[in-house]
C-alpha cells in the first residue's frame, strides 16, 4: 500500500513540477505533507528531479503569497546539499522585501547566503531597491560595493533605485550626482529615473530644478510618461498654475500618452480651488468621452470645490449622484460637508450629515472632530467645542497639535488665558510637540490681556526651539512691552527680527520710538 502511495505521490510530483503554480499548488493540496515529507528521502540527493522538486516547492509558494512556505522548502533544499540557483533565490528574495515588514528577514538570508549560494546581478539589483524601500541607503550603497567587486556593474535599474531612495531619504544631492555620474560612465536615465529625480526635487521643494530636469528629459529624446506628466500638473495646479497644466495635458495627448482618471482629478483639483467649479464639471464630461468613469476621489474635489463656492445644493446633488454611480460615500466625503456647511455656520446640517454618517456606520475622525470644535469655537460655543473634545477622548483617539490648537485658539480669542495655558502645558503630558501657529496663538492671547512679560518668555522659548515667530507676534510683543515701559527689551526684539530677515514696519518704529519719548520725559521731570 505503501508502495503504492509512493507511485502515486511521484507521478503527482512530476506533473506537479511542470504545471503553472497555481495550477501545481492545487494540485500539491492533494498531497499530505506526511507522505511528502516520506517521499523526499526516496530520491538522492544528486537526482535532478529532487532539485526541481525543491525549485518548484518554493516557486509555488512564493508566487501564491506564502512565503515563509517558501523560505521554509528553500532552508531544507539547503540543508540537502543542493545547489541553489539564482532563479530560485531571486522570487524569493523579492517577495521577501515586498512585505511589510520582511526586510530584514531578507537581509538575513542575502547576508547569509554571500559566498555560498550563487548571486547574480538580479539578485543584487532586488535588494539593493529592498534597502532604498526600507530607507537604509548605508546597506543599499554597501550592496553596490558588493556588486561591484563581484564583477558586475548596475544597470539602469539599479541606477534608478539608488536615485530614487536617496530622493525619499532626503539626501537630493546625492541623487544629483548619481544621476550626473550615469551620463558619466554612458549609462542612459530612462523615464523611470527621470521620472523619480523630478518627484524628488518636487517633494524636496526644489521645483525650479524639476522643472528643468523634466525639459532636459524631452530634449533627451526620452518621452516623458503618464507618471512624470501627472506628477508636474499636480504640481502646477497645487501653485495655481491651472493653465500651464492644461498645456502639458494637451502635450500629453498629442503625444499619445494615455491619461487616467489620477489626470483628470488632478485638473478637476485645479479648477475647483480656482472657483472654476462649472469648468471642473464640463472636464468631468470630457472624462467619461473618453471612457473613463469618474471614481469617489472626483465626486469629493467636486464637492469641495462647491463647498468652497458656497453652492451647497450643487454639492449635496453631486452627493447624492455618489450612490446612483454605484458608489459609496466615505468618511472624506462626509468631513468634506461638514466642513463645507460648518464653515458658513450651518452647524444643523453639519450635525445631520454627522448622524447619517454614524448610521451608515462609518466612525468619525479626529479630522471630523476637529472641524466641529472649530465650528463651535467660531460660533462662539466653547462649552459645546469642549464637550465634542470629550466625546473624541471617550472614542479612543488620540488628539493631535491640530485638535489643541483649534481649542487653544478659541481660549485665546476668549482671552481665557488660564485655560489656554492649562491646555497648552497638558501637551507636554501627552508628548505633543507644539508648533508655530499654536505659540504665535499664546502670543497673541498674553499680548492682548497686557501681559508682554509672558508673551515674551513664550516668544524665547519658541526661538530656542528653532522655530521663528511671525511678525505678528513679534509687533503684539514689541507693542505690549513698549506699553509697559520695557523699552529696552522692545529694542532688542526689534533687532532680532532684522537678524530673522523680517523687516519691522514703520508702526512697530514708532512704537519704539515714542517709548523713547516718554523714557526722555520722565527722566526730565526726575531732574
Amino acid at each position: 500500500m505503501q508502495a503504492e502511495s509512493t507511485r502515486h505521490v511521484q507521478i503527482l510530483l512530476q506533473k506537479m513540477i511542470k504545471l503553472p503554480p497555481i495550477q501545481a499548488q492545487t494540485l500539491l493540496r492533494r498531497i499530505p505533507p506526511s507522505i511528502l515529507d516520506s517521499i523526499i528521502p526516496h530520491f538522492s540527493n544528486s537526482s535532478p528531479i529532487l532539485a526541481v522538486l525543491y525549485e518548484s516547492l518554493v516557486d509555488i509558494y512564493v508566487k501564491s503569497g506564502q512565503t515563509n512556505m517558501g523560505l521554509q522548502w528553500y532552508v531544507r533544499m539547503k540543508e540537502q546539499g543542493i545547489e541553489v540557483k539564482p532563479n530560485t533565490l531571486n522570487p524569493l528574495l523579492k517577495a521577501m522585501v515586498m512585505e511589510n515588514d520582511g526586510f530584514e528577514k531578507a537581509w538575513r538570508v542575502f547576508d547569509g547566503e554571500k559566498g555560498k549560494v550563487k548571486l547574480d546581478e538580479y539578485s543584487y539589483g532586488i535588494m539593493i531597491k529592498g534597502c532604498c524601500e526600507a530607507k537604509n541607503m548605508g546597506k543599499a550603497f554597501e550592496v553596490l560595493d558588493k556588486m561591484r567587486e563581484t564583477g558586475f556593474e548596475p544597470n539602469v535599474v539599479v541606477w534608478t533605485s539608488l536615485i530614487d531612495g536617496c530622493c525619499k531619504n532626503g539626501e537630493i544631492d546625492r541623487a544629483r550626482e548619481l544621476f550626473e555620474r550615469m551620463e558619466v560612465i554612458g549609462m542612459a536615465p530612462n523615464q523611470h529615473t527621470y521620472t523619480v529625480l523630478i518627484n524628488g526635487l518636487f517633494k524636496n521643494g526644489l521645483k525650479k530644478e524639476g522643472f528643468w530636469v523634466f525639459e532636459r528629459m524631452k530634449e533627451s529624446g526620452v518621452l516623458p510618461n503618464l507618471y512624470a506628466y501627472n506628477s508636474i500638473m499636480n504640481l502646477l495646479c497645487d501653485d495655481g498654475k491651472v493653465s500651464r497644466a492644461f498645456m502639458l495635458f494637451d502635450e500629453m495627448l498629442e503625444r499619445g500618452v494615455d491619461c487616467n482618471v489620477v489626470t483628470y482629478n488632478t485638473l478637476i483639483g485645479g479648477l475647483c480651488r480656482q472657483k472654476q467649479v462649472a469648468e471642473a464639471e464640463e472636464l468631468v464630461g470630457r472624462m467619461k468621452q473618453r471612457g473613463l468613469s469618474p471614481n469617489l476621489i472626483t465626486f469629493n474635489i467636486l464637492i469641495d470645490g462647491c463647498c468652497g463656492a458656497r453652492n451647497f445644493d450643487k454639492a449635496m446633488s453631486l452627493f447624492h449622484q455618489i450612490v446612483s454611480e454605484g458608489l459609496l460615500p466615505s468618511l472624506v466625503t462626509y468631513n468634506v460637508l461638514i466642513s463645507g456647511f460648518s464653515k458658513v455656520g450651518n452647524l444643523t446640517m453639519a450635525l445631520n450629515l454627522l448622524r447619517e454618517m454614524e448610521v451608515r456606520g462609518i466612525r468619525s475622525s479626529k479630522v471630523t472632530y476637529t472641524i466641529l470644535m472649530d465650528a463651535f469655537i467660531r460660533c462662539d460655543n466653547l462649552e459645546k467645542a469642549f464637550e465634542i473634545y470629550s466625546s473624541m477622548m471617550k472614542d479612543g483617539l488620540a488628539v493631535d497639535v491640530c485638535t489643541i490648537g483649534a481649542l487653544i485658539n478659541g481660549l485665546c480669542a476668549k482671552g481665557n488665558m488660564k485655560e489656554a495655558s492649562r491646555l497648552f502645558q497638558s501637551m507636554a503630558e501627552k508628548q505633543i510637540k507644539p508648533n508655530d501657529l499654536i505659540y504665535n496663538m499664546m502670543i497673541s492671547g498674553y499680548c492682548k490681556e497686557r501681559k508682554s512679560y509672558r508673551a515674551l518668555k513664550f516668544l524665547r522659548e519658541m526661538r530656542e526651539k528653532g522655530m521663528v515667530p511671525n511678525a505678528a507676534s513679534f509687533r503684539l510683543t514689541i507693542e505690549g512691552l513698549c506699553n509697559d515701559g520695557k523699552r529696552k527689551e522692545a529694542e532688542m526684539l526689534v533687532g532680532e527680527m532684522q537678524n530673522l530677515g523680517l523687516k519691522p514696519s514703520i508702526l512697530i518704529y514708532n512704537m519704539v520710538s515714542l517709548a523713547k519719548d516718554t523714557d526722555r520725559e520722565k527722566n526730565s521731570m526726575k531732574c
